[in-house]
């Protein structure tokens, strides 16, 4: 899933974060921590970041916590990449046209 997907849905609900890292922004690459990390790159797209402070408090996490597995759900359900039991086996094959 792309990061960008799961912040629309968060943002949705009044929930702020950002995809990606601050030493990666403005540009289309992963964060060099995850790909230290040996998070594929694909995956590393769809890293979300949520920035805490001392003035958070516990609901506005529980609220957080309570939203993003329903995103992640949803978007699973649209993706070409996941099927019921999880990921694809053969993604390529996920695009590749039916002819009847």
């Amino acid at each position: 899933m792309e990061g960008e997907a799961i912040l629309l849905l968060l943002n949705k609900l009044g929930i702020a974060a950002s995809s990606g890292s601050a030493c990666t922004s403005g540009t289309l690459e992963p964060s060099h921590v995850m790909r230290a990390m040996g998070i594929p790159f694909t995956a590393a797209h769809g890293t979300t970041q949520f920035s805490l402070s001392r003035y958070n408090r516990m609901d506005e996490i529980d609220r957080v916590i309570e939203a993003v597995p329903p995103i992640v759900a949803k978007l699973r359900k649209l993706s070409p990449y996941w099927s019921k039991s999880g990921p694809v086996s053969d993604p390529a094959a996920a695009f590749a046209p039916a002819y009847g």
